[in-house]
């Protein structure tokens, strides 16, 4: 793959007929994506599920892509619909959106042996009450907090995916850090 290549010339050699072209996309978002999706539904396999749909629909919708954004906001705004609608329909259905799911990879955790089992499971412990916290936010608070620090994208950028003014991305940053730092404070005081 050529990564001097742009996303926009890949999506145009993709629409002029280049069957691979696409599957270059596919490449170098899908892992971006993936987090994206599980950070906002926190279950591996719904991540997965809504990756490969925001990929299908992209690919359903690719000459709807006029290049008003960039490809990687265009996908990212695909997936957070996508995220969103697997939400709802779980809410619907009854089901609670975001399960606990318990870390399927915790037997294969090797850390340093300077490490203690209880600082090991201190960390563990820690890391699950950011988790359930962050799963805990209204929707329109966590998809920030999942791009901003886990996407690492800048405000700019989750402006563009959202179709949202930049002050308002600001603000529900700061207003979503502050709801988790009560929520941690909270979960922190159950698990002691």
């Amino acid at each position: 793959m050529d990564t001097a290549t742009s996303d926009e010339q890949i999506v145009e050699r993709a629409l002029t007929g280049d069957a691979e072209a696409f599957g270059e996309i596919v490449s170098r978002w899908e892992r971006k994506i993936f987090s994206l999706a599980y950070g906002m539904l926190g279950r591996e396999d719904d991540a997965r599920d809504a990756t490969q749909e925001t990929f299908l629909s992209a690919f359903r919708n690719l000459r709807g892509f006029r290049g008003e954004a960039k490809v990687s906001s265009w996908l990212h705004r695909i997936a957070v619909n996508q995220c969103i609608t697997r939400q709802r329909r779980a809410k619907t259905r009854n089901e609670a959106a975001l399960d606990e799911e318990e870390e399927k990879h915790a037997a294969s955790f090797s850390a340093p042996l300077e490490y203690s089992p209880a600082q090991i499971l201190e960390g563990l412990e820690a890391k699950e009450a950011v988790r359930r916290a962050v799963r805990s936010l209204p929707l329109e608070l966590r998809q920030i907090v999942v791009m901003k620090e886990f996407e690492e994208l800048t405000f700019r950028e989750i402006a563009d995916v959202l179709e949202l003014p930049l002050s308002t991305v600001k603000s529900r940053l700061y207003t979503a850090l502050k709801q988790l730092e009560m929520r941690l404070q909270r979960f922190g005081a159950g698990a002691a």
